[in-house]
């Protein structure tokens, strides 16, 4: 996005001269649908006679004035920045602008309802997006005091950081609400929400005494599905359990929680007016894998009052000191604090999958990541800055002690109250708490990339009793770094109709090989589990006869988390091509029936589904297809019913449905003629098995036309992008593909849900026609859209449902032939890449 960049240098160079004390920010949400009025008074030291810019997105700027005098924007305002000369000791800047609501979920964001025509807006401000609202120093170590006064209709309800004011009536049924100044904050978790929002109200007594008010907000059409006192109920858990470790008081003077329409991400933790996506309010029945994810994330919003809004990183490098931490936090609390216990076991299952996943993008980088500019940190959004580094976290907190490390956390947040940090003042606080040195700790596992393998070598006499037992650990070649890790090594036998752990030892490893002797004598179990209880950061490897054991009995193994060490395992080594992708997948469909823990069933059904469309030999995949899903519908219809697996099987029978006998058991199941005891095909459910008919050519447009006309919100609008754009035709995908790169009307959520549907591999053969268009339009996309919608069309459009030579052959030749392109840009490309040369590469392991 040219002009709109910011660099660590720059930031840098500007921290020097700035010292930012307060911004007075006027808004008029009342002068139309495209535009609204923004007044910024922004007051600030500076060095005397310097020079610097603030940083402003504006369709127009009507005044600026610098200490009384005003200034030609003409002359001074260019390419998202205001240039500032002359600067006196303490300076005051007044900037007067038209700014543009957005539908990208970036800025201020504006919906209508198409249920009742309603307007709402929000504010998305993280990274560099306040200055899409005011005139702004968009970097974090620019803290101030925000004081935002906002006009708008008098019927809406305006809500930001401070408590929400009594509003002063003025003409023509508007109103102005004046909120006090916050603390010292960063610009990027300011935050703006306002319209006609429903809300219900509760409050909690803070460690410090303080009332804490609460608040829980959604829009008209959806407030009957939100069950606000669970939420209520989850956040006082949390507030509890955090005050009670961190030994430090909620820091802010109210708690509102706000979920908002089109929102790109989980949530967001604007100080004290945290937003969330609407896919939180259940309009239909959803898994316990997403009922969990809520909690896990309604948790980690609110660590980061305390790790990333009380206390800040310096530069976007340090990311991970928000996300690790939140990351690892909301785990913790999830599972001593909340009714769900296992979140280690789903932390495991979906975090550590997708960390592991991550580090092994040519992309990988340091969990302390090298971040250069906006654009760096934009894509550093990442399963290392969030999954890794809470992994890491995890094991740093058994390593020093847990009451060691919240002890030396406080300290942290003691010492740098309302102000800003880097990876160092961490460590020193927790090196005084636990009397540990970590900086070769944090050498090795915060600043080098590459994940670890740890496999086990074993060998036996002519009766099964172990000779020798090792732990051999690896590393890729392009980051050889060898870690020190605390294990456990369990061992699995068969007894009657359970798979028992009959022997358990922890731990230290280190070096390329670690001997275990006390495991010499002892008869060879029938599966062996590295890294049991999962305290490690690292992949593992089953041996031969273990991986056999776990295809044929894993479901009978009785600790959840084992069972996610062990479908880990399985997945990692077919990834790897070390082991075939037919095996795998006999492993899923022998042994998912009987698993109880709903993240472990929905992460192994993706894997399950990614195996059978890009992983098995180009001649097995229609057959493999078929089978998968004739097996997933047997298993709905054995799974009990009404319950969380009978909902996971039936909704990925119909994103496998791959025959026509099976499109017709999905459009049966859809209009009523089949049925399954306990299964309501709800709205969402309806909509999700018409994709899946769209898909197979079963529907044409106007029935997805007349879905959405039965169905007109906001969700059902997103269905009805992906059913169409999934039509098996070329016309069709032709006008799913001008409607997202020829035009840019969509919204940010459709244009996500249409590039979804426009690669549904039931149509893989029709994405041929695209390669060369995609490809094409790399660069006009970068250039011309804003990060978010880029981003989106960049991942969502590759045609990564071929799985061929000739798709990576052409990308290695794009990114060959640019490489002047922008490293951002080219870093999305590659990480496209690497999919197709590991599915090419599973792919040839299974023709063997």
């Amino acid at each position: 996005m040219p002009g709109e960049n910011l660099t660590r240098i720059e930031a840098q160079e500007r921290r020097a001269v700035v010292e930012t004390h307060e911004y007075d920010v006027v808004l008029d949400l009342t002068t139309g649908p495209e535009v609204f009025r923004s007044t910024a008074t922004v007051r600030f030291a500076a060095t005397e006679g310097a020079s610097t810019f603030i940083d402003l997105i504006a369709r127009d700027v009507h005044s600026i004035t610098l200490n009384g005098r005003a200034i030609d924007p003409t002359v001074v305002f260019a390419d998202s920045r205001i240039v500032l000369d002359g600067l006196a000791a303490e300076n005051e800047l007044v900037v007067e602008a038209d700014c543009l609501y957005t539908n990208t979920g970036e800025g201020l964001h504006r919906f209508v309802d198409p249920v009742d025509g309603e307007v709402y807006l929000y504010s998305q401000f993280e990274v560099p997006d306040s200055r899409r609202v005011f005139a702004v120093f968009e970097q974090p170590d620019l803290k101030a005091g925000f004081r935002f006064t906002v006009t708008a209709p008098a019927a809406w309800k305006v809500v930001s950081n401070s408590p929400t004011p009594e509003p002063t009536p003025l003409d023509g049924d508007r109103a102005t609400w004046a909120f006090e100044r916050t603390p010292r904050i960063s610009s990027y978790i300011t935050a703006l929400i306002a319209g006609p929002y429903e809300a219900t109200f509760s409050e909690l007594t803070s460690a410090s005494g303080r009332v804490i008010p609460l608040g829980v907000y959604a829009r008209k059409s959806l407030w009957q599905h939100l069950d606000a006192d669970y939420v209520f109920e989850k956040t006082r858990q949390g507030f509890a359990y955090y005050e009670d470790k961190f030994a430090y008081p909620y820091p802010f003077a109210k708690y509102d929680q706000l979920f908002v329409p089109e929102f790109n991400a989980g949530a967001m933790e604007n100080a004290g007016a945290v937003t969330f996506t609407e896919t939180y309010v259940f309009r239909s029945k959803v898994t316990d894998a997403i009922k969990e994810r809520r909690v896990v994330t309604i948790l980690h919003e609110l660590a980061h009052m305390w790790f990333g809004d009380l206390v800040t990183m310096k530069w976007w490098n340090d990311l991970w000191l928000n996300e690790s931490f939140a990351e690892w936090a909301s785990t913790i609390a999830t599972a001593e604090a909340t009714e769900w216990t296992e979140a280690w076991t789903t932390f495991n299952a979906m975090e550590k999958t997708w960390a592991y996943r991550q580090d092994q993008l040519p992309s990988t980088h340091p969990v302390v990541a090298e971040i250069n500019d906006l654009e760096d940190v934009q894509v550093n959004f990442d399963g290392i800055t969030y999954a890794k580094g809470g992994s890491v976290l995890k094991q740093l907190a058994a390593w020093v002690g847990i009451d060691a490390f919240f002890a030396g956390v406080g300290a942290y947040f003691r010492a740098h109250e309302w102000g800003n940090t880097e990876l160092g003042d961490l460590l020193a606080e927790l090196e005084r708490t636990s009397g540990r040195e970590l900086g070769t700790w944090s050498k090795k596992w915060l600043e080098t990339a590459g994940v670890n393998t740890l496999s086990p070598l074993i060998e036996e006499d002519a009766e099964g009793n172990i000779t020798r037992f090792g732990v051999v650990q690896t590393a890729p070649a392009d980051y050889p770094t060898i870690r020190p890790h605390r294990i456990g090594i369990g061992f699995y036998s068969l007894e009657g109709d359970a798979l028992v752990r009959v022997h358990h030892v922890e731990l230290d490893v280190d070096g390329d090989r670690t001997d275990v002797p006390e495991l010499k004598g002892r008869k060879r179990p029938d599966l062996v589990l590295l890294n049991d209880e999962d305290l490690a950061y690292a992949k593992i490897r089953l041996d031969e006869r273990s991986l056999a054991t776990a295809i044929e009995h894993l479901a009978k193994i009785s600790d959840p988390l084992a069972r996610s060490l062990v479908w880990g395992a399985a997945w990692d080594q077919t990834r790897d091509a070390e082991a075939s992708p037919s095996d795998y997948i006999d492993l899923v469909l022998r042994n998912i029936g009987a698993e109880t823990e709903s993240t472990t069933v929905r992460t192994t059904l993706a894997q399950l589904q990614l195996a059978a469309n890009a992983y098995v030999a180009p001649e097995h995949r229609d057959a493999t297809r078929a089978k998968v899903a004739d097996r997933l519908w047997a298993l709905a219809r054995a799974a009990d019913a009404g319950s969380d697996a009978q909902l996971q099987f039936v909704t990925a029978f119909a994103s496998a449905a791959a025959t026509r006998p099976q499109w017709e058991t999905v459009s049966g199941l859809r209009d009523g003629r089949t049925t399954l005891d306990g299964l309501d095909i709800d709205t969402d459910l309806s909509w999700q098995l018409l994709v899946s008919l769209a898909a197979g050519g079963f529907v044409t447009a106007a029935d997805v036309d007349a879905a959405l006309a039965a169905d007109n919100t906001a969700k059902g609008g997103e269905f009805a992008a992906q059913a169409k754009a999934a039509l098996p035709s070329p016309a069709a995908k032709q006008a799913a593909w001008d409607s997202l790169v020829t035009s840019d009307d969509l919204p940010n959520t459709v244009v996500r849900s249409a590039a979804l549907g426009f690669t549904h591999p039931a149509g893989a053969t029709l994405l041929k026609a695209f390669v060369d268009p995609y490809f094409e339009m790399l660069l006009p996309i970068w250039n011309g859209r804003t990060y978010q919608i880029a981003n989106y069309l960049i991942t969502g459009l590759y045609p990564s449902a071929l799985a061929d030579a000739a798709l990576r052959d052409a990308t290695r030749a794009w990114l060959a032939a640019n490489t002047e392109a922008p490293a951002a840009l080219r870093r999305l490309v590659a990480e496209n890449l690497a999919g197709v040369e590991r599915a090419l590469a599973v792919q040839e392991r299974d023709a063997q």
